[in-house]
């Protein structure tokens, strides 16, 4: 990780994309080879596990794009503005739906680091704009990389309906070739206006937003376990305060009550110990789709 965080002038005057890929390159190339991607692939995933991450998911994904609308007409992230092509707010309503209920928003739990990534998302929007596509980029490129392919797996492993219910959020139906898309994408990405030091911060922010990902994924996993151990189904509703919690996630912290201490959790959070590094390549399925679970 100390590479990506050394850029010469020369190494980053490259386009944009490249260098997010550079300065992920360690994380994609451990990702690979990671446990728990292998036994995804093999479709050893539970059903209360996915539905912990869709639900998750919804409150990552309802912050970034409110925050995406408040700047859909700033030149800093504008020509990036895809709402029919990728928003999955939608989406993972409808998700949500199926697997919870008509009720689903009083049953769905929220943990502290969904809560966390949802702020960050946030303040970045409010405060700083030009960093809100190191996040739009790190997870729509991810869910059109590797969504159909994971859909598949999903969708055999806790047979769910042919018909895509359950998975409405690996559909885009507004893309009809994601290679092309992404091609685009990049392209607008790339012509975004940014000297020197800000893409810097972009890249930071992308390798923040790494972490909050793993974050959100072993908060998850961790409430998974306990209820395994507990030899009963996990019930987060009983651990989580879901009502409060629920109501941060999706509008954020009140204006003018980001406390210190959140400002700090906004400024400190690239792993440096061996044991955040594993931690690193084993979610980094968290910074591509549900619970992490995908490959960009």
């Amino acid at each position: 990780m100390e590479t990506s965080q050394t850029h010469s002038s020369e190494s980053m005057s490259k386009d944009l994309s490249e260098l997010m890929k550079e300065a992920t390159k360690e994380v994609h190339e451990q990702a690979e080879n990671t446990p728990f991607m292998s036994n995804f692939q093999k479709g050893q995933v539970s059903l209360q596990e996915f539905k912990l991450v869709t639900a998750s998911l919804y409150f990552i994904y309802s912050a970034l794009e409110e925050e995406i609308e408040r700047n859909k007409d700033n030149p800093v992230y504008a020509p990036v503005y895809f709402p029919a092509e990728l928003h999955r707010k939608a989406a993972l309503e409808k998700d949500l739906e199926y697997f919870y209920g008509s009720n689903w928003r009083e049953e769905i739990p929220c943990p502290e680091a969904t809560q966390k990534y949802a702020e960050r998302l946030h303040y970045v929007g409010k405060n700083h704009p030009e960093l809100l596509v190191a996040h739009a980029y790190t997870r729509y490129l991810g869910d059109l990389s590797g969504g159909q392919v994971l859909k598949k797996i999903a969708q055999k492993a806790l047979q769910l309906p042919s018909t895509g219910e359950g998975l409405a959020f690996f559909t885009f139906d507004g893309v009809s070739n994601a290679t092309k898309f992404k091609q685009l994408y990049r392209s607008r990405m790339n012509a975004l206006e940014m000297d020197l030091a800000t893409k810097k911060r972009v890249l930071e922010e992308a390798k923040k937003a790494f972490l909050l990902n793993i974050q959100v994924f072993e908060a998850l996993q961790e409430l998974v376990s306990k209820g395994q151990k507990n030899g009963h189904p996990v019930q987060p509703k009983a651990e989580l305060r879901t009502r409060n919690v629920n109501k941060s996630c999706e509008h954020g912290p009140a204006p003018g009550k980001e406390s210190e201490r959140t400002n700090r959790r906004h400024t400190d959070m690239i792993p440096t110990t061996p044991l955040l590094r594993w931690i690193l390549a084993l979610s980094f399925l968290a910074t591509t789709v549900a619970l992490g679970l995908f490959a960009m």
